[in-house]
């Protein structure tokens, strides 16, 4: 009953949407943000001024979506993770929270696969471009044959290239580039750089220079 509320409200219009999203569901959704026709249903929503979701996303099994001024989340890209809820996995990490944080003026394009079983966060003015990343938080523990999660972490004015994959505890630190096709497996901590490769590495030093890394908009 529960999913079929949700999938009539998904197609009514916006404005009588909102109302909805933001009374009966306890949403926090600005006037000026906007959702297209997508399933976004997490516990909480939090939709800043002009923050934009586009169509054919899905949102679900996530305690938190906070999307700051001017974010925007394209198209056809599936973002889950795994309900606290569920006491049967990831008992080691009680501490974990299922949410997605994207800051002012970032953008995530289309295709994506986002896992939030733990956190992921997108800093401010970055875009995750191109088609087909995964972001992974949870993995199969080897050593313990159970599941283990950990954080994602991508800096401010970062530009994350076309299907590259990051995996539970991975940091691109700001101002950094990260290479088509990379896997990031673990934490970096060098600023203007770019980071490329399986696994990925520090490639070389980008100049702090380059207009991308100090931009104050989202060219979109």
């Amino acid at each position: 009953m529960k999913t079929l509320l949700q999938l009539l409200v998904t197609v009514l219009p916006w404005k009588l949407r909102r109302i909805l999203l933001n009374k009966l569901w306890g949403y926090s959704i600005h006037p000026t943000a906007r959702i297209g026709l997508s399933y976004v249903f997490p516990k909480k929503l939090i939709m800043a001024e002009g923050a934009r979701i586009g169509h054919l996303n899905v949102a679900i099994h996530l305690e938190q979506v906070v999307m700051e001024k001017d974010s925007m989340i394209c198209q056809r890209n599936w973002i889950t993770g795994f309900p606290l809820g569920d006491h049967t996995k990831f008992t080691r990490f009680p501490g974990r929270k299922p949410r997605l944080v994207i800051k002012e003026g970032s953008a995530i394009t289309k295709q994506h696969h986002i896992d939030c079983t733990d956190t992921v966060t997108i800093g401010e003015l970055t875009v995750l471009a191109g088609y087909g990343s995964q972001l992974l938080s949870h993995s199969t523990s080897i050593e313990h044959n159970d599941g283990a999660c950990a954080p994602i972490t991508i800096g401010h004015h970062c530009f994350v290239g076309t299907r590259c994959v990051l995996l539970p505890g991975a940091e691109l630190p700001s101002h950094c580039v990260l290479g088509a096709g990379a896997v990031l497996n673990k934490r970096f901590s060098e600023q203007y750089a770019l980071y490329g490769g399986v696994p990925a590495r520090l490639l070389k030093k980008e100049p702090a220079t380059h207009k991308f890394f100090s931009r104050e908009y989202d060219p979109r």
